[in-house]
């Protein structure tokens, strides 16, 4: 009983490690279905759809909750309880979790939100704003990763036990527990996001990039040895030279395209790499194609049947 990217792509996850995915959707639909076809296929091919309006089909809707192992859903505070599907309406063995934007106490509890604001208030973004991250680590991080660890946890605690569990995640508490190491300082400011030139990204003479990682001193100096320019490995940590070493490298790394850079530190261990496109990622590290996604409803029918024949 989820929507947009949060919880689908968590029972994306679940359905990866072997879970059967019931999508319990309003009759026109996850909203995300209009916002991208392609999203929709790629986080929810694999799962089955049942359409339902949950105002008025309540029984239906508790008879298919009385099957499940595990409910997801993400609705604001207190919505799911007033349908009457909320952690009270399932069985007690059942492991019920809640994507929520800031949990389900305090002041920000009831509030309006998405990705961005969830980061914006843990303090992810302080470093780098303005500039928006390149993904939404709110939703599939804090949310969706931290659902599956919590509910695996609960699931695996339930075979001791033979109880369910009620879980609550909270995106913008998640969000903050992966900046939270940082709150007694860095080792230099700003060190893995901007600070270091040791740890940037550079532009290549076609207008690519290359990742550069080069953290730990054996790395940078193997690293300044092959773009022949061994004097800079001196400046690693200077915290007064920092811009003055990235210029330098930022020169060096502009001269040559991004295939050169790339032949030249194959096989050495210096933590470079490129910025590949999506689809070059996807060509090395990605799973096969996804078939489409159900159709809205189109295992409602199915699911009526067998629940009728129960």
């Amino acid at each position: 009983m989820t929507r947009y990217l949060p919880g689908a792509f968590a029972s994306r996850e679940l359905l990866r490690l072997g879970a059967r995915v019931v999508r319990l959707e309003q009759p026109d639909g996850d909203p995300m279905r209009g916002v991208s076809q392609a999203w929709d296929e790629a986080l929810n091919a694999g799962k089955e759809s049942v359409a339902i309006d949950l105002k008025t089909e309540l029984p239906f809707a508790r008879a298919l909750l009385a099957r499940a192992d595990v409910i997801l859903e993400g609705f604001r505070p207190g919505v799911a309880e007033r349908l009457g599907v909320g952690p009270d309406d399932v069985r007690e063995t059942a492991v019920y979790c809640s994507i929520t934007g800031f949990g389900t106490e305090g002041p920000h509890a009831a509030r309006a939100g998405h990705d961005l604001n969830y980061l914006g208030w843990a303090g992810v973004l302080e470093d780098t704003a303005p500039s928006l991250p390149p993904l939404q680590p709110a939703d599939l991080a804090a949310g969706a990763l931290g659902a599956v660890t919590e509910i695996l946890a609960a699931l695996l605690e339930r075979t001791g036990t033979g109880r369910g569990a009620r879980l609550t995640i909270s995106m913008t508490h998640g969000s903050h527990r992966l900046v939270s190491h940082r709150l007694g300082g860095d080792p230099l400011p700003r060190f893995l996001t901007g600070g270091l030139a040791c740890y940037r990204i550079y532009a290549t003479a076609d207008a690519r990039h290359l990742t550069v990682g080069a953290l730990e001193p054996k790395f940078f100096v193997r690293l300044c040895e092959l773009i022949e320019r061994p004097e800079l490995a001196a400046a690693q940590f200077d915290p007064d030279g920092q811009d003055t070493l990235a210029a330098e490298l930022g020169a060096v790394f502009e001269a040559r395209p991004l295939a050169e850079w790339l032949q030249l530190f194959d096989g050495e261990d210096v933590c470079v790499g490129p910025v590949a496109t999506r689809a070059e990622g996807a060509a090395v590290f990605g799973a096969a194609a996804s078939m489409p996604s159900a159709a809205v409803g189109q295992h409602t029918d199915a699911w009526r049947a067998e629940l009728d024949s129960h």
